[in-house]
Parts: C-alpha cells; structure tokens; sequence
C-alpha cells in the first residue's frame, strides 16, 4: 500500500490551471496509468458481455452444444476478470484521488508559510477556507476521473464498432445518437458551471465576512455596530441562498437530461431491433444483444457526463490553486541565489548597527522594545536589510534563511492537537532537554494526557506564562543555526525566569542566540549586550560594563527591574 502523502511534492506548475492538472498526472503518473488501463479493461469487459450472451443464446436456439458451452466459459471469463479488473481499479482511483488532494494540501500550505504576513492581502480569508475544504475535493475527483471516463469513451466505440458489425443502421443509430446526447448534456454543463463558479465565490466572501465577524465582536459591541454588520451578514447570506437555488436548479435539469435522454436512446434501439428482429435481418441473440447494449450504454454515457462534469470544476478549482501559488509574497527568492554554503559569519544589521558574532549569545537592549523587534525581524528576514558575512539575507532564498535563523516571539501561536506533535513534529527527540530548559516540565505534569494530551485552539486553556514557556520550549526543539528569542520571559514569575535564564545560557552555549531583553536576570548571563537608542547601537559590552558606564541603559534595565 502507497504511503500518502509523499513526503516532497516537488515545485507544482503554476502556469495555468491545465498546466497544473498535468503535473499532478506526471508526478503520480504510475497509478494514474494504471486506473486508466485497468478502467478500459473494466469496461471493455461488461462491453463484450452483451454481444457473448447474444451469441449464447443463438448457440441455444440452434441446439449447437459445443458453441454454448464454449461462449458459457467465455462469459464466466469475462466476468471474473471485470470483477478483478473492477477492484484493482477502484484501488489506484482512491490512491489518485487522495494522492491529488494530499498533494494540493502541501504545496498550498507550503505557500502560505512562504507568503507568510502578506497572505491576507493577497487573499480573502474565505477564499483559502474554500481551497482548503472544497477545491482540493474537486482536484482529486477530477483526477480519478481520468480512469473512468477514458474507459467509458473506449467502452462506446467498442460498442459502436459491434453494432456496425452486426447491422448498420442500428449501428448508425448508436454512433449518431451518443454524440447528440453528449451535446445535448454540455449545453446544460457550462450554465452550471458559471452559476456553480458565481455561488463559490460568493461562500468565500461570506466566510471572509463571518471570520472579521468573529475576530471583532468585542470591538463591534463597544462602538454599537454589531447589529449593523450582524444585517449585512444576513443580507449576504441569501445572496448566497439564491445563488445555491439558481445552481440546484440547473442541476436538477442536468440530473434529469442523464436519465431521461438515455431512457428515450434505450426505447428506441429496442422498437428499432425488434423491427429488424421480425423482418430477418438480425438474429434472436442479435436483438437480445442490442437491447442489453441500448441498456449498457447508460452507463458509460453518464460516467462521460460526469467526466466532462468533474474535468471542468477541477479546472475552475485548480484555477484558484494557481492564483494562489502565483501569489508573490513580500520577500520574494532572488532570480539567481548565492548557495546556502555561504550562509555563514556574523549577522549584522546596517540600518542599527548591530553585529551579532557567531557562537555567542548576544543580548539586544532598546530603549524602546518595539525597536529591537524591529532589528529581530530584519536579521531573521522579515523585513529587509540584513547581512550574513556581508551578503544580503536577500540573496539567498527564503528557504535557506528560515532553515538557518528561527525568529521566536510572542505572536507566535499554539496550534490545535496533540501537544507533542504542537512541540516536536518531526519527532527530533529534543522534546525532553527542550522542555527541561523552558522550565516547562510542569506544565506538562499537570496535564491528564502528558504529552498526548489535547491543545485547545490557540492553546486558550493556558496561561500567559505557560503559552510563553511552550513557545520557547518549540523554538528549542527546531535547535537552528541561529536563534533569535523576542522578550522569552517577560510573561513568567522571577523565580521561573532565573531558571529559564540560567538553562538557556547553558543549552545554547556556543551557538549563535540573540535575545531581545531588557531582563536584568537575562542579561547578567549572557556573553554580550547591545543597547538601542533610537534605533541605533550607543553601547556595546557586558551587563555591569553597561550598568556602570551608560546611564541611559542603566535607567531602562533598572526601569524594568522596577516593573
């Protein structure tokens, strides 16, 4: 059995939707093959079926012995190997569907992390709920239908060539008829797709519009503006109701014109045999057969109209994938790339002056803290201007700078499930020193489950200190090049804090670590500090150096000594 999902995708082609479809087909092109081949077997077999039950019967009718135990066993054959052939098919159709939608998954969220901050201007909130709840179902069915579709096509023109054989008008009936039928179906399918299309996107505005709901509420409530938005979301949510009537509507005609027009096909190759059975010119087993495949071609004839179906919605939801990916972030990769080789040597920052040497844990004081989150999201690439040995962090690809600098702050959230799939998971087997260092074991100790205990979302069950305490055990567990912690213990106790301070000091010891900190329990342990004023390096020595020379430096630790 195929392990799902594969561990690396690859780089999706983003140049159109069809181009898109394509690569999903190349990149699993074994399996996609193969419910192809096995579905044109599937179905040529139940094709065949009729035509070895007409030749039966005339076997019988002629008191021919032989030949009917000859076309007995044939048919015996056929059957067993379209029940093979029909299961192991069934068996690549789930791998290619869940393979299309695990695969979609990953490239689409690998590009949110990439798009980063710049996501939700780049699109609406409802808009990615819709991709990731709705268009990759249709991506995967689109893919799976490939099998099918291609064996009803190839199953219609083994049944047209049989029937042309046999007898030529009702051959011509059936080679004119399924085409007429098909367009007749297409003329239904656009409309639909048009107002399916018009009704998505208008339950990606009202998700959008439900999420901004729920994130202000407070702050609706305090202006008075909740019953406001609370009419306009109303107002929405029957647009939408519309738009869903408009497209069932259509949909119910589509459903319909696949049953009633196939039906009206079946009567007529009926009445049109029966004629020609009476007259002579084909046999009992002829009439049988041609009425078996009047009822047959339903089958395929509506898997076709459920190709042609699921083809277009996986286009229009692929197209939505792509402008996705397409999507440019705010920190764009350079077109030519300096090798990660070169990622090494001390990281500084022109615009403030600060130099962070390697294997040492640098402290960065500001006057104003918001400063020093600033200069941390420049030497972690979150804003430009930083250099490694000289280099622009721009240089290199963003990949590289994420993988080798870890910038941890107080935004950063806990995510819902498993604790410890939240603080390891890639199962690095640093969980235990890590949760040891942040002074976290008891957090966990006091949970019924430990670490397989549950988070609630955005870890709402713990306190500030604890969520600050978990953060910083996560960011010591991805153990990166360069570390780079934005205020780690301002939400703990001083107590926990002189612990933290102390096991930190020692876990990172001789790896390159920045912490931005006024703390003086922090900066009494740390190699170096840098202190900040107006968003300039004024000072540069040891925490008693700093204290003794730099009033300005003396008043903002001892302000937050205070504190």
């Amino acid at each position: 059995m195929r392990n799902l999902p594969d561990a690396e995708p690859g780089r999706p082609d983003d140049r159109s939707a069809i181009a898109y479809l394509r690569w999903l087909v190349r990149r699993a092109w074994r399996p996609v093959y193969a419910a192809i081949t096995l579905a044109v077997l599937w179905m040529l077999c139940q094709a065949f079926v009729p035509a070895i039950v007409g030749k039966a019967i005339d076997a019988a009718t002629g008191r021919d012995h032989r030949a009917l135990l000859v076309w007995s066993l044939v048919l015996l054959a056929v059957g067993i190997g379209q029940a093979v052939f029909g299961i192991a098919r069934h068996r690549f159709a789930v791998v290619n569907f869940l393979g299309a939608m695990f695969t979609t998954v990953q490239v689409t969220v690998r590009q949110a992390g990439r798009l980063g901050s710049a996501l939700p201007r780049r699109l609406d909130t409802g808009e990615v709920v819709a991709i990731g709840t709705s268009d990759i179902r249709q991506i995967g069915s689109a893919i799976d239908i490939t099998a099918r579709g291609t064996g009803s096509l190839i199953a219609v023109l083994a049944v047209s060539i049989i029937l042309l054989t046999t007898s030529v008008p009702l051959g011509l009936v059936v080679v004119l008829g399924v085409p007429l039928l098909m367009a007749v179906v297409g003329l239904l399918i656009r409309p639909l797709h048009r107002r399916q299309q018009a009704s998505r996107e208008q339950q990606g505005l009202l998700t959008g519009r439900a999420a901004d709901l729920v994130g202000g509420l407070r702050v609706l409530r305090g202006v008075g503006g909740e019953a406001v938005m609370g009419e306009r979301y109303r107002e929405e949510s029957q647009r939408l109701r519309g738009a869903g009537v408009r497209t069932a509507r259509v949909e119910s005609l589509l459903e319909a014109a696949q049953v009633l027009l196939p039906g009206i096909f079946l009567v007529l190759v009926t009445w049109l045999g029966a004629r020609f059975a009476l007259s002579g010119h084909i046999t009992l087993g002829q009439l049988v057969s041609f009425y078996a495949y009047a009822a047959f071609l339903v089958t395929p004839l509506r898997q076709l109209t459920e190709a042609i179906d699921k083809l277009t919605r996986g286009h229009v939801s692929a197209r939505r994938v792509v402008g996705m990916l397409r999507s440019t972030t705010d920190l764009p990769d350079p077109a030519e790339p300096v090798p990660a080789e070169r990622f090494r040597g001390e990281l500084s920052d022109p615009a403030s002056g600060v130099t962070i040497r390697p294997d040492e844990i640098t402290a960065i004081v500001a006057s104003v803290p918001a400063e020093a989150a600033t200069i941390a999201d420049r030497l972690g690439r979150y804003a430009e201007g930083a250099l490694i040995d000289g280099v622009p962090l721009g240089s290199f690809e963003l990949a590289t700078v994420r993988e080798r600098v870890l910038v941890a702050d107080n935004d950063a959230r806990l995510f819902t499930g498993p604790m410890r799939a939240d603080l390891d998971p890639s199962g690095s087997g640093r969980l235990p020193g890590a949760l040891h260092t942040a002074a976290a074991t008891d957090i966990l100790e006091a949970l019924p489950d430990g670490l397989n205990s549950e988070v609630a979302e955005r870890g709402r069950t713990f306190s500030g200190g604890q969520q600050q305490r978990l953060r910083l055990v996560r960011a010591l567990v991805a153990d990166p090049d360069v570390l780079i912690l934005v205020e780690p213990t301002s939400a703990v106790d001083a107590h926990t804090e002189a612990r933290i301070a102390d096991r930190l000091i020692t876990a990172r010891a001789g790896r390159t670590t920045v912490l931005c900190t006024s703390s003086p329990l922090v900066l009494d342990r740390v190699d170096r500090v840098l202190f900040v004023e107006q968003g300039r390096v004024t000072a540069d020595g040891t925490h008693h150096g700093l204290l003794a020379s730099e009033p300005s430096y003396a008043r903002t630790v001892l302000r937050e000594e205070e504190q």
